[in-house]
């Protein structure tokens, strides 16, 4: 039994955009809708998730701090830097982190 459809408005452009998009990927217009439906769930849904965290740790740092140390334990410490990878923390040392006189490691050599 085939599923029911409808009809939506929508302006041409959007209409073209859409069907410009099918065509790229080898997929059903239709498709195309679903997964930008899916794609703006998804965003919402971790939307609300921030929002729950930055409202709990403004509302309750004792269970925030309490989060925090759970999940330290389970993923580890954080690293101490953002920028590369955790497997590369200690092999490197950046610019800013040097000590005055300190050439650092030259990695061109």
């Amino acid at each position: 039994m085939k599923p029911k459809a409808t009809t939506i408005r929508v302006s041409v452009k959007t209409r073209d955009r859409i069907a410009a998009l099918a065509k790229k990927a080898g997929e059903p217009m239709t498709a195309i809708i679903d997964q930008a439906i899916r794609e703006m769930e998804k965003k919402h849904r971790w939307q609300h998730v921030a929002e729950q965290m930055e409202r709990t740790q403004r509302e309750d740092p004792k269970v925030w701090a309490g989060y925090l140390a759970e999940s330290e334990l389970v993923q580890g410490p954080r690293p101490r830097s953002t920028r590369i990878a955790p497997e590369w923390e200690g092999l490197i040392t950046f610019p800013e982190e040097r000590d005055a006189g300190d050439p650092g490691r030259d990695l061109a050599r």
